[in-house]
């Protein structure tokens, strides 16, 4: 679940992005646009227009980090315009450190390679092309459904014949401050513990 809003560059404008789907299907109601799987009806999410009218968010950009009171706003504006759907709020973090467990040369690549990522809850094959990946490192990864700080979102991919489930991160494409631009992951110390919110320990 991805809750992004910039006035500068989108308008006033919430997008809500609840999970990957197929050909989508829109309905509008009021300020409220809601994009539905057309064969499914899963809801995979919304665009709040007008958002400021009801949010706080004079001094948001990007990312917004989900609250009860943010989820309980929008569920409200939701049951006001007669959307059935309700947000259920989700406190598992999409960009996590990790560690390296194995590593093994991609077999059809001569410099990517097949990694398996422990990120706490999960083993992750992740399929990675930085210089400087290495068994046994602790790592930042984006997992399925993540929204980068450049508005990518990581989605299960195959890579030359090997799926690939997340991303191992460059400080760069974490958007860190000073990141440098050449090529290559960013590394944690040995001691940090796996699992946790990227985002939360650089920004406590």
């Amino acid at each position: 679940m991805i809750f992004y809003y910039n006035r500068e560059g989108i308008g006033d404008t919430l997008i809500t992005y609840l999970k990957e789907g197929g050909t989508q299907r829109f309905e509008r109601k009021g300020d409220v646009s809601g994009i539905f799987d057309a064969e499914t009806g899963e809801v995979l999410g919304y665009n709040f227009f007008n958002a400021s009218a009801f949010l706080p968010l004079e001094n948001n950009r990007g990312l917004i980090k989900a609250n009860e009171d943010l989820i309980g706003r929008l569920n409200e504006k939701l049951s006001s315009l007669g959307f059935s759907d309700r947000i259920v709020n989700d406190t598992q973090p999409s960009i996590v450190t990790g560690y390296v467990v194995k590593m093994k040369e991609h077999p059809d690549s001569d410099h990517m390679h097949v990694c398996k990522v422990d990120v706490g809850a999960d083993l992750l094959q992740i399929v990675c092309g930085a210089p400087n990946i290495g068994e046994g490192q602790n790592v930042v990864v984006a997992k399925i459904g993540a929204l980068m700080p450049d508005g990518m979102i990581i989605r299960p991919s195959v890579l030359r014949g090997v799926a690939s489930d997340g991303m191992i991160c460059s400080a760069r494409e974490l958007g860190l401050q000073g990141a440098p631009q050449k090529r290559g992951i960013l590394t944690l110390d040995r001691t940090t513990k796996v699992g946790q919110d990227f985002y939360a320990l650089v920004h406590p």
